[in-house]
């Protein structure tokens, strides 16, 4: 029987634990997460009472890999998705709806950009300055705003960017991010047009509505958090182990071939022997484990920087709020405020709705919202209290709503310290060179959203991969 150890319980480390136990029933499975519950940046939070998430809340459907999972677990039954309500974007001073044929805020047809943006700025996006991209790699910032003008980049792309990555569009990677508006450039095609034959009449970013094409985006009833708690569960009970509170501080290979990792304090270290190795830990971690064993992937990983955020829940008094209009809005970062996003969940969900009805005191009916805080490079804006970034929060979602706002009934802060890996440029290559130098260590395989994605699917898709290379 070959022994495996997985080292995080995040989606990639469950994922990797599944599939391997899908491929070998028989396998000997330990799973080692450092907090006290699997799910990484999948986790659920109370707020007045009632259990939503407060990392990650939704999948993107159009991919495969989420929904496939998710119906492993047997909550394929739970799967709803967003209500339709349009997305926006707070700019200048005011809401403005996120043109339905974009690619990551590229437009089809800069003309859907007035308002947002002036005439000058539209006009300047409607005249694209075409010419071939020789590089195999530059930021989002250069290959959007050197044909489409700054002000796309800025208004549009950049909030879009922010709320996938926390992250800027000049250092960003397009080939990682943008990849086809890339090979667009590098063939010396348009990229308005680029997006026009791959974002079809009624598609784009819209989280539903009355295109024909499937929803973009999907999530468990009840909250996303159930699914890595399912897939725990679905571990267990084929025989894994998944073990909680657990940090590995170190990984040596020993004479016999087997590999150890160390946990727990140095005077009473406990070991974790294996015959095969599943890396699922954010970069700096998985770089201080490689270390010793393969140093210059280490080394590679350790380049990779992260964002900070966090997301903080408020639920109000649904008749002191008032109406809240489209599913939320993003904020561009030009414009100079704290907050980077918001979502109104309540409006967004119907089971965040429907979670709120007579939840609040007396039986009052509750709205619950989200505001997203924190970009790479920004971690000055968090570095203050609890009750300081909820008053940030609260007083800008105020300005965004042209309103004073009640006092919350509660609010949850969920702070995510280096909770976003930032794809810079050459990030593709990076990648490359530190699963070379992994192939030459025996038994041994990292994954992760470090790796080639950090949105669910991707990790979910990087785990299986992993697991394929391991053999």
């Amino acid at each position: 029987m070959t022994s495996y150890l997985v080292i995080g319980g995040g989606i990639s480390g469950l994922t990797a634990a599944d599939e391997i136990l899908r491929r070998d029933a028989a396998a000997d499975v330990t799973v080692l997460e450092g907090a006290d519950r699997v799910g990484g940046k999948i986790r659920a939070g109370r707020v007045a009472g009632c259990v939503v998430d407060v990392g990650a809340e939704a999948v993107l459907a159009r991919r495969p890999e989420a929904l496939d999972l998710i119906g492993l677990t047997g909550l394929s039954d739970e799967v709803v998705h967003p209500t339709g309500a349009p997305a926006q974007i707070w700019s200048r001073d005011r809401m403005h709806r996120i043109p339905a044929r974009t690619l990551m805020g590229v437009p089809a047809d800069p003309d859907a950009l007035r308002g947002l943006l002036t005439e000058e700025e539209v006009e300047r996006a409607r005249h694209e300055r075409v010419s071939t991209v020789v590089a195999d790699d530059v930021s989002v910032s250069e290959l959007v705003g050197g044909r489409l003008g700054l002000a796309v980049v800025e208004r549009l792309v950049e909030p879009l960017l922010g709320g996938v990555y926390a992250g800027h569009a000049a250092h960003l990677s397009s080939a990682a991010t943008l990849p086809a508006l890339l090979a667009a450039a590098r063939a010396g095609e348009p990229l308005l047009a680029t997006v026009d034959r791959a974002v079809p009449v009624g598609g784009g970013t819209r989280a539903a509505g009355p295109s024909s094409r499937p929803p973009v985006f999907a999530t468990v009833a009840g909250g996303l958090h159930r699914l890595p708690e399912a897939l725990a569960s679905s571990v267990r009970e084929r025989g894994g182990r998944v073990v909680l509170g657990t940090v590995a501080r170190e990984l040596r290979q020993v004479p016999d071939g087997r590999w150890e990792a160390v946990t727990g304090p140095r005077p009473r270290p406990t070991s974790y022997l294996a015959d095969r190795v599943v890396l699922a830990v954010p970069a700096a971690p998985a770089a201080r484990l490689l270390t010793d064993v393969a140093p210059t992937a280490a080394g590679l990983l350790a380049r990779i920087e992260s964002a900070s955020m966090a997301v903080v829940t408020l639920a109000f008094r649904t008749d002191e709020l008032g109406p809240l209009h489209g599913s939320g809005f993003l904020v561009p970062p030009v414009d100079g405020h704290t907050v980077k996003a918001s979502t109104f969940s309540a409006v967004k969900w119907d089971w965040v709705r429907e979670l709120g009805r007579g939840a609040g005191p007396g039986g009052c009916d509750l709205t619950l919202l989200r505001v997203s805080v924190g970009r790479h490079r920004e971690e000055s804006v968090l570095q203050v209290s609890d009750d300081e970034l909820v008053a940030v929060c609260r007083a800008e979602l105020a300005q965004a709503l042209g309103r004073a706002l009640p006092e919350p009934v509660d609010a949850h802060v969920q702070r995510w310290g280096g909770g976003l890996p930032q794809y810079a440029v050459g990030h593709l290559d990076l990648v490359a060179r530190v699963r070379a130098e992994l192939d030459g260590v025996p038994h041994l395989v990292a994954c992760g959203a470090a790796f080639d994605g950090v949105g669910i699917p991707a990790c979910i898709a990087s785990a299986r991969r992993a697991v394929e290379e391991l053999g």
